[in-house]
């Protein structure tokens, strides 16, 4: 019995001592080609040309901005259902010779309504003579809440930068808006901003200064009292 044993571990000691040496060794080259600069493990980083990145304003022809001393802007007016005469009446308030516009009505609209806009855009003699109000003639479905009205703003800007030729601005309306300025007045005051301006917007909030000119007559009616 106690010559068996001795033998197991004879024999334990044989193999276990051959892998602790190979165990240590193996970690001790895994340490050291880790450390080592050439190290055929380690990823280097691979370095490739820097390019400019491509957005599709490359392809296009954008005129250099300030050419003009005075911008121009390109209207979308859309109309639906009745907003026939509403719309005529906005394209006219809105008409300037150094602007484009594009007129739309939507599928709700009817086909006479859609005819009788043509017509009026077709024979208005300023319109014919500058050439630059255009119709959508195969008009688009529009529901207000949901995305084909981002589609038919695009499909106008499309409209407008093939056949526009050069314009600063899109400026996106209805038939139930209607200017409070003059197209001189906005046009003049659009000359002092710098044409790469996107998203323009103009408030009558004026801050603290409105606070200020209600609380002042209360503060002498305070003083007097």
């Amino acid at each position: 019995m106690d010559g068996s044993t001795t033998k197991a571990q004879q024999k334990k000691r044989n193999w276990f001592l051959p892998l602790v040496f190979s165990l240590l060794t193996s970690t001790l080259l895994i340490v050291l080609s880790l450390f080592t600069p050439s190290n055929p493990f380690r990823q280097t980083p691979i370095r490739t040309p820097k390019e400019a990145p491509l957005f599709v304003e490359s392809k296009i022809n954008i005129s250099p901005t300030g050419t003009n001393p005075i911008p121009r802007l390109a209207y979308l007016i859309s109309g639906s259902k009745g907003d026939c005469e509403s719309l005529k009446r906005t394209l006219k308030a809105l008409y300037h010779p150094l602007n484009q516009y594009v007129v739309h009505l939507d599928l709700e609209a009817s086909a006479e309504e859609r005819l009788e806009l043509f017509s009026f855009v077709k024979n208005e003699e300023v319109f014919g003579t500058v050439g630059n109000v255009r119709v959508v003639v195969k008009s688009n479905l529009v529901t207000y809440r949901g995305p084909t009205m981002v589609s038919n703003t695009l499909h106008a800007a499309a409209i407008l930068l093939k056949e526009g030729g050069e314009w600063d601005w899109f400026i996106n309306l209805s038939a139930s808006d209607y200017p409070l300025v003059t197209q001189d007045d906005m046009l003049h005051t659009l000359s002092t901003i710098p044409r790469n301006l996107n998203f323009i917007e103009h408030t009558s909030d004026i801050g603290w200064k409105e606070y200020v000119a209600h609380l002042l007559p209360l503060i002498k009616e305070i003083v007097a009292y």
